[in-house]
């Protein structure tokens, strides 16, 4: 299945994000660093001066300052006042609850993904039409996966290696391993067209059964790809328009706010 591009929504009025939904929230670079920065706390503030470029500390900044902001409307709270723990590999969770997320960038767009109680990963790529794309699979796929890339006419390798890497990515956040999960030890499905799909495990083989992956239509000239734990689960994908009135107002935590958070019964 395919989350495609003309599903992606605007969010208008009240919403809840139940026990099966995944909410998966895309969003640019166009914000204003200063209000976000004020919401930061002071590690994540040290942590981006340690950047040494200027567009990957906005990126940090802006990423994290959205991130607190979407948790927090979900969780009705002020964003500065959430607590971040890290795992062993640097996975990100919130210190308390049951919401669990993920979020990736790439180029002009930053993804966000938000469900409850499952593990979950996300990523996008923008499409690098100058990429090595058959040294760089030879380096990090499978002899599978190497062997049908190559096996490819030169005019879809590079969509057919995006949505490869993207999906074994997404896997990888969402188990939480960081570089201890050698992407060479599982296979996904990736030819153009092919639905997202995790097709084999090493050294267990029934993981596979454990997860879903879906393609996601972000926009042209991108690939993304979620994996999520277990296979009951419905997205919903939202945009995040940058306008002047919601860049202000989504710096304040409100009563009547519409990221309100609750759980379906059983």
């Amino acid at each position: 299945m395919i989350l495609s591009r003309a599903g992606w929504h605007s969010p208008a009025g009240n919403y809840t994000l139940a026990a099966a939904d995944v909410h998966i929230w895309r969003t640019t670079f166009d914000w204003p660093v200063t209000a976000l920065d004020r919401i930061l706390s002071p590690d994540e503030r040290e942590r981006a001066r340690r950047f040494r470029f200027e567009i990957h500390r906005r990126c940090f900044l802006i990423g994290r300052g959205l991130l607190r902001t979407l948790l927090g409307r979900y969780l009705d709270v002020p964003p500065g006042t959430l607590l971040f723990h890290y795992t062993a590999f640097g996975k990100p969770t919130l210190a308390e609850g049951s919401l669990r997320f993920n979020v990736s960038h790439s180029g002009e767009l930053l993804l966000m993904a938000v469900t409850l109680n499952r593990a979950i990963g996300v990523d996008i790529e923008q499409i690098r039409r100058d990429r090595a794309v058959g040294e760089i699979a030879g380096h990090f796929f499978s002899p599978n996966e190497r062997t049908i890339l190559a096996g490819l006419p030169d005019h879809v390798q590079h969509d057919a290696f995006f949505n490869c890497w993207t999906r074994k990515e997404a896997y990888v956040k969402a188990k939480g391993d960081g570089l201890s999960l050698p992407l060479h030890q599982f296979d996904v499905a990736f030819l153009p067209g092919d639905p997202a799909q995790l097709l084999a495990t090493r050294p267990d083989g029934a993981e596979a059964d454990r997860w879903s992956l879906r393609e996601l239509d972000v926009a042209e000239g991108y690939k993304a790809a979620i994996a999520v734990e277990g296979s009951e689960w419905t997205p919903v994908c939202w945009h995040w328009p940058v306008e002047p009135l919601e860049r202000s107002s989504l710096m304040q935590s409100q009563p009547s706010d519409p990221f309100r958070l609750t759980e379906a019964s059983g």
